[in-house]
């Protein structure tokens, strides 16, 4: 097939086309070539053999020659090992990426441990009827705030208004018996000075006054008893404080013999506790900070307590240490400790999980802080990107403290003259040479940004 295609052709350029692919032992090439080069003008042909083959012409083919009219991109004067101009629209090339940069921050810390706790109410009253009756009325709605003295529930209060009366009028009597027993004893005492009544009389007269200055004490007690039980008819509100619902709707029985029912509860919630358990170790190094001295009940009162309910750096609440536990629970290893503070808007509730701030007893005169957002973490630890003298970034591991507001102490591993890079950390790795942009904590946002001094 191969000898009749190409006899077909003539001894033409496809002819010596076709030697030239039977050389190459590849029939389908000479084909493409019979294909894209019988019809087409020589310049085309060359031109696709050229990119389909490399550079330059095929062995023995002079290389084809440009169009007349095709345009002259050479600058006159220029020579042809020039290097080709810089394309338009790309920047010179830079040392590295501008950063943020700052110093630390060097001022006083003083050292605090952090708790978990809650917060609990001061008071927590149970209200129940001290006398029997049924329950006529509530005064009050379920969730109301309350002050002091506030009436809450009232119990029937007929039977004990009679008594009060009934103990009043057993108080008249007494007093009028004894009037009659101190005129006879006057009487009878007369008498028997002039020889007209023994004294057995008189003796009488003087036991019967004694009796009833006796009976008017006891009717006088049987008053104040009953004006104490009136005034248990009326349920009033211990404290200023928040109720909770009524547990006991008007028209039941309440304070039966031996019956504890409970009417509702109030809760005071200004001030309040917060609660904590402090590890004894914790407690140690406390003491190691004080010398190993104990503190004194007026000290322990001053110290302050910071709570905070939002996770964040923020303890918007102070208070004082109320109570310290007098030894530490085997079973945890933990002491109590409890803080009483104001609440005056009830922010705080009983039972909400509070973060508790406690100083430890030392100040830090000179620590560094950087923002806590400059640090990262690998397998090695936590980390500052610093730079060196030539504005290469380096890795530095280093030890942390507490935070302080956004700020982190920084215990070992970083120097004051070193200058931290806060902001853009996703563009710089450790060994990247950058230009620095310092600036201030002040003056940073928050990716780190800001203008420098």
């Amino acid at each position: 097939m191969r000898s009749r295609f190409c006899a077909a052709k003539g001894e033409g350029w496809f002819s010596r086309k076709a030697k030239t692919c039977r050389r190459h032992g590849s029939i389908t090439l000479a084909i493409a070539l019979a294909i894209f080069g019988g019809s087409a003008s020589p310049g085309f042909s060359e031109s696709w053999w050229e990119r389909m083959m490399g550079k330059g012409a095929p062995a023995g083919q002079p290389a084809p020659a440009a169009p007349a009219d095709a345009p002259n991109n050479e600058t006159p004067g220029a020579s042809k090992n020039a290097p080709a101009a810089a394309p338009k629209g790309v920047p010179p090339a830079t040392t590295g990426p501008t950063v943020p940069v700052i110093r630390p921050k060097v001022q006083s810390v003083t050292e605090y441990v952090e708790l978990t706790g809650n917060a609990a109410s001061v008071s927590t009253v149970k209200l129940i009827s001290r006398v029997e009756g049924y329950l006529e009325k509530i005064h009050f709605q379920d969730g109301q705030l309350v002050k002091q003295g506030d009436l809450l529930f009232t119990v029937q209060q007929e039977q004990y208004k009679d008594q009060l009366v009934q103990a009043e009028a057993q108080v008249r009597a007494t007093e009028a018996a004894l009037f009659y027993a101190k005129t006879e004893v006057t009487r009878y005492t007369a008498l028997e000075k002039k020889g007209a009544a023994a004294q057995v009389v008189v003796d009488n007269w003087n036991f019967q006054a004694k009796k009833t200055e006796a009976d008017l004490a006891s009717a006088r007690a049987q008053v104040d008893i009953a004006k104490l039980n009136l005034s248990y008819t009326e349920v009033r509100a211990p404290f200023d404080g928040q109720m909770g619902k009524h547990l006991v709707d008007p028209g039941n029985t309440v304070g039966g013999a031996g019956q504890q029912t409970v009417l509702a509860e109030i809760l005071q919630l200004d001030p309040i506790y917060v609660v904590a358990n402090l590890s004894e170790q914790d407690l140690l190094k406390v003491r190691a900070n004080l010398g190993e001295r104990r503190l004194t009940y007026a000290e322990l009162v001053n110290i302050p307590v910071e709570v905070g309910i939002e996770k964040g750096t923020d303890f918007p609440y102070r208070g004082t240490i109320q109570y310290v536990a007098p030894q530490i629970d085997p079973q945890t290893g933990t002491i109590l400790v409890r803080g009483i503070l104001r609440n005056p808007n009830r922010t705080l509730l009983p039972g909400f999980f509070v973060r508790i701030r406690l100083p430890k007893g030392r100040v830090l005169p000179g620590a560094l802080l950087v923002p806590d957002r400059a640090l990262q973490a690998d397998q090695g630890g936590r980390y500052l990107l610093v730079l060196n003298q030539d504005d290469v970034v380096e890795q530095r591991y280093v030890e942390l403290g507490q935070l302080s507001g956004d700020l982190r102490v920084i215990l070992s591993g970083l120097s004051a003259d070193d200058r931290v890079v806060i902001g853009d950390l996703w563009r710089v790795t450790p060994g990247v040479k950058v230009t620095p942009k310092l600036t201030t904590l002040d003056g940073a946002g928050r990716n780190g940004e800001g203008s420098g001094p």
